[in-house]
């Protein structure tokens, strides 16, 4: 089939053919007919295969009618709302829906943190008809009334299983309480678990399922391998891939932001070109990093699972996994970045002892072993055995310089110490570099009795509250 026989209108279907595609994916035919049948639907399929323009082009079609060259901000309401749980995800998202509607006079715009909310504020208020956004930012519009969510015709879900998790589910249902409750739903996701799918029961109206694949399966021109190494050595080994199989596009997932700092350090410092991305860099850092990456500025993407969702990077060749996900749906995203829109894709996954479990569960998830490849010789790679080399070194060096007792002696000296010259103490201060010695006592009775005396007046002389007699003591003594 073809794309003009979904029914898609003259502008969409030039906007597609000016992309270079001819002919749809299996999830935009399934799809795109129930979207523009204005029913709700809850869409599976594997990463990669077109679900932004799955639900991005039945979108453009029917917000066409309301299509105007108008200034007037009144005549450009937002009519569709997509969330998306990433930053990058939103802004690729709007990009794709904006070169889909070159021909069309609506106006898209994309809100997410990390940077200058002016400018959004700016086209909010000019007006636009699609808007896409980060929850987290869209509730700080909705804050400061830049936003009016009140005319939204159609809600998307992008990455469904990660927007209505738990952690989103608060800013989910403030933004869904402000919408109309007459919309229509769509959820697009590349998993879906039994629970996401009773949370989405509850958001959806009589939904349409759309599944193309097996839920939560891996595209299938991915190859899987990985190898059995030990947590210290995988660093040299990583370093040893790259330049061995000269990868000049690798994206590399660890688990957290300290992880991938360290990372990126390291093989920087063993001649790699790389960079890192993760929440704690500014959205203009993470940006650079992304379009850097891309155009292949630098070949190693060190990221989190931040960037494994949803980013589409073209023709990408290989995702290595430094460190295994938690969680083995997540493994599906992080692979899901290469293999994409029919090409093939290599994931490697570099497994320590204690990711066993791990990797059991994302065997499981994937009904399938992954492939055990045998370490290759790699410079580096005995870095524990030379270090534990060293210190037995060091222990027999220093028994055998203890003699039989295995206790070590200090050479003698063959030169005398120079003797230190003695220091004086200061003018009325204390020699401390002799004895302490307590100062002699009288050892007459004058003396003595005079000393008493004295320290009798100094306690007597002293004043006293009211509560102790003070007072009677002081009167007496008038």
């Amino acid at each position: 089939m073809s794309f003009e026989s979904l029914g898609l209108m003259p502008e969409l279907l030039r906007a597609v053919a000016e992309e270079g595609y001819t002919t749809p994916s299996p999830i935009q035919l399934k799809a795109i007919p129930p979207v523009l049948a204005r029913q709700d639907i809850m869409a599976c399929a594997q990463t990669g295969t077109g679900k932004t323009a799955g639900f991005a082009l039945p979108i453009l079609q029917m917000l066409a009618p309301h299509q105007n060259t108008s200034p007037s901000p009144a005549r450009h309401s937002i009519r569709a709302l997509i969330l998306t749980p990433t930053r990058e995800l939103a802004a690729q998202v709007e990009q794709s829906v904006r070169t889909y509607a070159k021909y069309l006079s609506l106006r898209t715009t994309v809100v997410y943190g990390g940077v200058d909310i002016n400018p959004q504020i700016k086209a909010l208020r000019e007006g636009v008809e699609i808007l896409v956004a980060t929850p987290g930012r869209l509730l700080d519009h909705v804050q400061q009334k830049t936003v009016n969510l009140g005319r939204v015709e159609i809600l998307v879900l992008d990455e469904a299983d990660r927007m209505l998790d738990m952690g989103f589910m608060p800013d989910i249902k403030r933004i869904i309480a402000l919408l109309p409750v007459e919309r229509q739903s769509l959820l697009f996701s590349a998993t879906f678990s039994d629970e996401i799918k009773r949370l989405a029961n509850q958001l959806l109206r009589s939904p349409v399922s759309v599944e193309v694949a097996r839920r939560n399966a891996p595209a299938d021109l991915v190859t899987h391998r990985m190898y059995e190494i030990e947590a210290p050595r995988k660093r040299a080994l990583l370093t040893h891939l790259i330049k061995s199989r000269e990868m000049q596009q690798v994206l590399v997932f660890v688990r957290t932001k300290r992880d991938a700092n360290r990372l990126t350090r390291e093989l920087v410092r063993d001649g790699v070109s790389a960079t890192a991305i993760h929440s704690d860099r500014s959205q203009g850092e993470r940006t650079q990093a992304l379009e850097d990456f891309k155009a292949g500025t630098v070949n190693v993407l060190v990221a989190t699972d931040i960037a494994a969702r949803g980013l589409d990077i073209e023709l990408l060749p290989f995702v290595i996994n430094y460190e295994l996900p938690y969680v083995a749906e997540d493994y599906i995203h992080r692979i899901g970045r290469t293999g994409r829109a029919g090409s093939t894709g290599e994931a490697i996954s570099l497994v320590c002892a204690d990711e066993q479990r791990m990797l059991d569960d994302i065997e499981r998830e994937l009904k399938r072993k992954l492939e055990r490849l045998p370490l290759p010789q790699f410079s580096g790679g005995d870095e524990p055995e030379r270090a534990t080399h060293s210190r037995s070194s060091r222990h027999t060096s220093g028994a055998s310089s203890s003699g039989s007792s295995g206790r070590r002696t200090r050479e003698p000296s063959t030169s005398a110490p120079h003797p230190r010259p003695p220091s004086a103490p200061p003018p009325g201060g204390f020699d401390f570099s002799k004895p302490y010695e307590a100062k002699p006592r009288a050892t007459t009775p004058e003396a003595g009795h005079a000393n008493t005396a004295a320290a009798h007046h100094k306690r007597t002389s002293r004043p006293r509250a009211a509560l102790l007699g003070g007072l009677a003591a002081k009167k007496s003594e008038a």
